[in-house]
C-alpha cells in the first residue's frame, strides 16, 4: 500500500529526517528542556539599569507577556517543535504495521538492520525498507524540506 505520491527527498535530507526520527525521544526532552528555561526567566533581557533609583524611567514589566513573546519566537524551540509534530502528525495517521517499523527501527534503542526489523514485522526485507522510505517522504513533504 504507498501512502505517498510526494516527491522523494534528497539524499542528505532523507539522512537528517533518518537522524531526527532516531533523536525523537532526545528532541521532546530537548523542547522540554528550552521551555523550562524560557519560563524560568533563563534568557534575560538586556537592562543595564539595575539600581532602579528615583528618576530611573523604567516602564513597568510585563513578564507573562515576555514569556509568551519568548516562547513563541525562540527560534530553536520552534524548530524542535516543528519536526516533532511533524513526526507525531505522520506516525498518527500511519497504518499499524508501520508505526510497529517505526517502534522497532528508530524508538527501540537496539541497532537492528533492516532485514531484522523485516523479520520482526513479519514483512519481506524490500516491503520494509519501501515502508521506511514512504515515512521519511511523509515526514519530509509535511516539513517542505526537500
Amino acid at each position: 500500500m504507498r501512502l505517498t505520491t510526494a516527491i522523494k527527498p534528497r539524499p542528505a535530507t532523507f539522512k537528517h529526517i533518518e537522524a531526527e526520527l532516531y533523536g525523537y525521544h532526545e528532541t521532546k526532552k530537548e523542547i522540554r528542556r528550552l521551555r523550562e528555561e524560557i519560563l524560568s526567566g533563563g534568557q534575560r533581557d538586556d537592562d543595564d539599569n539595575t539600581g532602579a533609583g528615583s528618576n530611573s524611567t523604567r516602564t513597568p514589566g510585563r513578564p507573562t507577556e515576555r514569556i509568551a513573546t519568548r516562547l513563541m519566537t525562540d527560534k530553536r524551540l520552534r524548530n524542535l517543535e516543528e519536526i516533532v509534530e511533524a513526526i507525531d502528525n505522520i506516525y498518527d495517521s500511519v497504518p499499524d504495521h508501520y508505526k510497529e517499523m517505526i517502534n522497532i527501527k528508530y524508538w527501540s534503542n537496539k541497532n537492528f538492520k533492516w532485514s531484522e526489523v523485516a523479520n520482526e514485522c513479519f514483512v519481506h526485507p524490500n516491503t520494509a525498507t519501501k515502508m521506511r522510505s514512504e515515512v521519511i517522504t511523509l515526514i519530509a513533504d509535511k516539513l517542505g524540506w526537500r
